[in-house]
């Protein structure tokens, strides 16, 4: 019996109700999420760290090819040849301290900002204004950031993280 992980492909925004089918059958899953701060506090405040995809630990020769692949909410596992493709376990660590560490940051917003980079106050007193990422604060949900106001000054600011977005363009501070 040589249990090995394969990834496992859903149905579209499925993967949630694919984890919960595996669970149900006892299963040994890894399903990557990872924080999201959403603006409106009835959104998701998690998504999958790969849209689309579950990894399940099995013994293929026992459970069989088809009871993953006809299992409800899955189109099967990813195969290259026509053959169901292991993942190391190696690599399958690797991810999950990844996600650990994002969420760990603060989650995903987190993982691509960087201390200088402009970002965008979505809502709150300052919506509509730019600023400039200083630092995420550790333990909280909790970014500083500095806003420039008339007198050129940069004001640090604290805000929850769900408030800012990168900004897409790196035009200079404004209104």
């Amino acid at each position: 019996m040589e249990m090995q992980w394969y990834a496992l492909h859903s149905k579209p925004n499925k993967e949630e109700n694919l984890w919960q089918e595996l669970c149900s059958r006892g299963y040994e899953v890894f399903f990557p999420q990872i924080r999201v701060q959403p603006v409106n506090p009835r959104a998701r405040k998690r998504r999958p760290y790969f849209p689309g995809y579950l990894f399940v630990r099995v013994d293929l020769l026992t459970v069989g090819f088809s009871a993953l692949a006809w299992m409800p909410f899955s189109t099967g596992p990813v195969c290259f040849d026509l053959q169901p493709s292991p993942i190391p376990e190696e690599l399958i660590h690797i991810l999950q301290h990844r996600v650990e560490q994002i969420n760990a940051a603060g989650g995903e917003l987190f993982d691509s900002l960087r201390h200088g980079e402009v970002v965008q106050i979505e809502a709150g007193p300052f919506a509509g204004y730019e600023a400039i990422f200083d630092a995420r604060l550790p333990g909280s949900e909790r970014v500083r950031v500095l806003l420039k106001l008339l007198s050129r000054q940069q004001v640090p600011l604290v805000l929850p993280a769900g408030l800012i977005q990168p900004k897409k363009s790196q035009v200079g501070l404004r209104r």
